[in-house]
């Protein structure tokens, strides 16, 4: 598969929705994760990222503009034990529960479906990171529509065991603007990944369209510790 450059992807669609990268750095010392929200609608543009306990959640930025919290406002990211939890839903919550109980990440999703948010569907997209005793190891899920047929759900699940120094994997929800959106279609994306992430935050929030952008969340794990940095970047200060 060929390596991508996420700067170029991102540069090059005006809206791929929500996005969710793992990945591993050069250096093969961090393990690497980063998220983020987008909206075209005011409902979905008033919204920032704020810390909850080891991970974050989405909150109104201006709480008296919310029309609809149901879709919007969730965890994105949740930490279970040496396990990180990435989505764009409240699946994470779902994954969290489910994994707490002994349920592998594919397991955990088998009660869920896309967004019931006709005529889009849009996607659930989930990623889950397992870093125990010096290793790192990452999958990827997305629950799609039959191509914008709601009757059927698939589901498709990427594990990468041992992921590679210097790459990285990107899985959105949107494959471009549209209307009705389309879904992201084949596997995630391989993408070429930072040592730094002060560098890497900033490319990927100057690389995403300056109209549609919300919110971006980006974390890097020590594999040998389980240390992290975290960095969150909000267009609306």
């Amino acid at each position: 598969m060929e390596m991508l450059s996420i700067e170029k992807e991102l540069q090059g669609n005006a809206y791929p929705g929500r996005g969710i990268i793992l990945g591993k750095t050069p250096d093969g010392t961090k393990a690497v994760t980063a998220y983020f929200i987008m909206g075209r609608s005011e409902n979905s543009r008033n919204r920032v990222f704020v810390t909850e306990g080891e991970g974050i959640r989405t909150e109104g930025y201006d709480p008296s503009k919310l029309t609809d919290p149901s879709l919007i406002i969730y965890a994105p990211v949740r930490v279970l034990g040496n396990k990180t939890i990435v989505t764009n839903g409240d699946q994470t919550d779902t994954i969290y529960e489910g994994m707490d109980k002994q349920l592998t990440f594919e397991q955990s999703l088998r009660c869920r479906e896309f967004e019931p948010d006709a005529p889009n569907y849009t996607p659930r997209i989930s990623g889950i990171m397992h870093i125990e005793g010096g290793k790192y190891n990452y999958a990827m899920s997305i629950l799609k529509s039959n191509n914008g047929n709601p009757d059927a759900c698939n589901r498709y699940t990427f594990a990468y065991e041992n992921p590679v120094a210097g790459e990285g994997h990107f899985i959105h929800t949107y494959k471009c603007d549209g209307n009705p959106l389309p879904s992201f279609e084949g596997e995630p994306k391989l993408i070429g990944m930072l040592d730094d992430m002060e560098a890497f935050t900033e490319m990927l929030w100057n690389s995403l369209n300056e109209e549609n952008k919300v919110s971006l969340f980006v974390r890097y794990i020590d594999i040998a510790t389980g240390k992290y940095e975290t960095k969150i970047v909000n267009k609306n200060q």
